[in-house]
């Protein structure tokens, strides 16, 4: 039989494990279902219990994690930090799926617990971008031959990327499901190496290729170990492709991220989304 509240601790574990992948921590420790001693001489269980690194400094954190289909109040947030009262020197971490409610974020807020709403995409969650095309449009494409060997390795669903930005399609007209080439969103305009090292600009790339059609199009320059950064993680690419399209109709694609998502986190105070990617 299914423990739902302990497989959403085990979800959570998982999630804090992976985000040294993106934030440059160093984590030492994430372990599930702990107890820690307090100044009291009382033992209290920790759902999971994160220990890192950063900048010099080590962060000791419990995470209580509460898998409710309601918001989480605000007592429940004063019992959590009763017990990081007695333990001191430990941050506080509380998640849930659904969110809180206003006065577990004030509380929360005045004693410096973190609160988040953690969570599997919800359908249409991951939807990060579109491209629109109107009539009589000339755009320049930029679009991205994924590794799909190391899509393969980390899980990554191409297959199920392409349906996706089929059934977004104006009048779905299957464009994506047998392209080579797909778009992706990237954070920021540099291909790196697998260590994270500069290689090329995707600017100094486009400043390589005419501004107007020409015979010579489409434009497909070439990677080894080359990756690009999106909202959900590195992305290991073969190849960016440069395309020119006139295109007479109207067209908005959506573009869902989904396949490549694992989590949503959100901080329930400030607002801020991760998308914590599938490895």
């Amino acid at each position: 039989m299914t423990n739902p509240a302990k497989e959403y601790e085990l979800f959570t574990q998982s999630v804090y494990k992976q985000l040294s992948n993106y934030q440059y921590i160093g984590i030492t420790k994430v372990h599930h279902n702990i107890k820690l001693k307090g100044r009291s001489g009382c033992k209290h269980q920790i759902d999971v219990y994160w220990e890192y690194e950063k900048d010099g400094v080590n962060h000791r954190v419990a995470i209580e994690c509460k898998n409710y289909n309601k918001r989480v109040s605000k007592e429940k947030v004063c019992a959590f930090q009763g017990v990081l009262a007695d333990l001191g020197d430990v941050e506080g971490i509380m998640v849930t799926k659904v969110g809180f409610q206003k006065g577990a974020k004030e509380y929360a807020k005045e004693y410096g617990i973190s609160l988040k709403e953690l969570r599997q995409p919800r359908v249409g969650e991951t939807i990060i971008g579109a491209i629109e095309f109107h009539t009589h449009a000339e755009i320049r494409h930029r679009y991205f031959l994924i590794d799909e060997e190391w899509a393969n390795e980390h899980h990554y669903d191409i297959a199920g990327y392409k349906k996706r930005l089929d059934m977004f399609c104006f009048d779905y007209d299957q464009k994506w499901i047998n392209e080579t080439h797909l778009p992706l969103q990237t954070s920021d305009d540099i291909i790196r190496n697998a260590k994270g090292d500069y290689i090329i600009s995707l600017d100094s790339l486009e400043l390589q290729i005419p501004k107007n059609p020409t015979k010579d199009f489409p434009y497909i320059f070439k990677f080894d170990n080359a990756f690009v950064t999106t909202p959900w993680g590195p992305v290991k690419i073969l190849e960016v492709k440069y395309d020119y399209e006139i295109d007479e109709q109207r067209k908005i694609i959506n573009i869902d991220a989904e396949g490549f998502v694992k989590a949503i986190l959100k901080d329930a105070i400030s607002g801020k989304t991760d998308y914590i990617p599938r490895y």
